[in-house]
């Protein structure tokens, strides 16, 4: 009876352990969400008033010249091009120094967590024309070689981008939507918020963010290249306003967009990216769009379900709808064959996102994405438009409920605590730019009544697709897409 006993305590204890091990191994797999991790700081009571102090990671930027990629303006105002460095290239070498204490706060003198070499040029489109830019650094060894660094705790990799919220005077949009996709997807790029100097001066919140690229031992996605024996295990494509037309694709060939230009191969990068390669892409890319626009693309055997990865594209479609960030599927558009030989989504930018558009209000009662690209095929397939819908229904009871969507928004705000103040000292006079959005009563004029615009928004917007959401099911009704299926099998 002892033994019994014994043994019984033992297998408990084994299952507490294997318990215990695998919700470790689950927690450090998930989302990091760094208004929810990060340690609580207490206030520094060694140091005056004068010596900046923050609780955010710090990054200073050292360079010896501007920094190329602001636009040029002709006499009548005009931009088609862009600063270059002093021997005309589009980057120059700066030092990039990133100080990120886990239990007390960041100082200029401090000693950096991580100081590199690296390649820095401004980054974005309509962004790249504001007062506060974007950029995009590549960190560097002595030799040129690639530094991958685990930045802000992220998976360690060379590539990353400064995103300056500028236009979105919340400041939280592009954290917000990316941690937020990351927790309904099987990816969404890494964020973090920072505070950054550029050359001593200060530049205010930034968000750290992982490029969309391949990476190592489960960073970012899972692609791998030989250029030696023009093979890849998956690659990444780009389709944007501006592109150097790796791939013509058939989507434009549709006519289902002329925004574009066509489609870069963003992975593999030039470096690997031999002209057997492009044309192996490019067959096989082309291969998947005429499946998409075919009258089998719904053929279990020819059509879309053998190429895709289905939750993939789902939940694209319903955080871009649900944000009403419609560049998505024309501008910034993100898709990728990973090394399942299968298509996936990857959402990008959201700061014009939740009626944030320069050029136009956007209400939130409709919808865009079902004339997008490829979605304007797959939203003809009942069981896409069914997946859609009920997916929603699941969302709006998690990470899309009303009462989570607030509290996250009031959480980072409290998270940014003082930075959003010091922020503004920077970059307040923007409040008075009635320019800045169309037509210019949509211009907000502080930051509180910013980000009672974003909550409004969402409310607005989740109370419509709520009511609305089953409307989707009409565009796969049988009476309104036989002819695109007549056809098929």
């Amino acid at each position: 009876m002892k033994n019994k006993i014994i043994g019984v305590i033992l297998c408990v204890a084994l299952l507490i352990t294997c318990f215990t091990a695998t919700l470790y191994v689950r927690q450090e797999q998930g989302r990091v969400h760094q208004h929810l991790t990060a340690a609580e700081k207490a206030d520094c009571t060694d140091h005056g008033s004068d010596v900046f102090c923050t609780h955010l990671p710090l990054v200073q930027i050292k360079t010896d010249e501007d920094i190329p990629g602001k636009p040029v303006y002709n006499k009548k105002k005009h931009s088609h091009e862009r600063t270059t460095a002093a021997d005309g290239s589009d980057r120059i070498m700066s030092t990039v120094k990133i100080t990120d204490h886990d239990k007390t706060n960041n100082h200029l003198d401090d000693e950096p967590t991580i100081e590199s070499e690296a390649t820095i040029h401004v980054h974005g489109n309509s962004s790249r024309y504001f007062d506060k830019l974007g950029y995009k650094i590549k960190l560097l060894n002595s030799d040129g070689s690639n530094n991958d660094q685990p930045v802000m705790g992220m998976a360690a990799h060379s590539e990353w981008i400064l995103h300056g919220p500028y236009l979105d005077k919340t400041l939280i949009r592009n954290y917000m939507w990316y941690n937020i996709g990351g927790e309904i997807m099987s990816y969404a790029p890494n964020v973090r918020f920072c505070e950054v100097f550029i050359n001593g001066e200060y530049e205010g919140v930034y968000v750290m963010t992982e490029t969309i690229t391949a990476g190592k031992d489960g960073a970012r996605l899972p692609l791998s290249v030989s250029k030696k024996d023009n093979t890849y295990s998956g690659y990444l494509l780009r389709m944007d306003r501006t592109s150097e037309r790796d791939i013509n694709n058939f989507t434009k060939y549709a006519y289902r967009t002329n925004a574009i230009e066509g489609i870069n191969i963003e992975y593999p990068g030039p470096t690997n990216l031999t002209p057997e390669l492009v044309t192996s892409i490019t067959k096989d890319f082309s291969a998947f769009e005429k499946s998409i626009y075919s009258y089998d693309f719904d053929n279990g055997e020819y059509g879309f379900k053998r190429t895709i990865d289905i939750d993939s594209f789902v939940d694209y479609f319903i955080i871009n709808e649900f944000t009403c960030n419609y560049d998505a599927g024309a501008f910034s558009t993100y898709i990728y064959k990973g090394n399942d030989a299968k298509f996936h989504m990857c959402i990008w930018d959201f700061n014009n996102a939740c009626d944030n558009y320069q050029e136009q209000a956007i209400k939130p009662d409709d919808f865009r994405l079902i004339n997008t690209t490829w979605f304007w095929m797959l939203t003809k397939n009942d069981e896409f438009t069914h997946r859609i819908i009920q997916r929603y229904r699941d969302l709006r009871k998690t990470v899309l409920s009303d009462e989570y969507l607030e509290q996250y928004i009031d959480d980072t705000l409290d998270y940014l605590g003082d930075a959003v103040d010091r922020n503004f000292e920077r970059w307040g006079y923007s409040f008075d730019n009635d320019e800045l959005l169309t037509p210019k009563e949509r211009n907000l004029h502080s930051h509180e009544a910013a980000v009672a615009q974003l909550k409004s928004f969402i409310k607005e917007r989740a109370e419509f697709l709520d009511e609305n959401i089953d409307v989707l099911a009409q565009y796969s009704a049988e009476s309104r897409i036989k002819k695109f299926v007549e056809n098929a099998n």
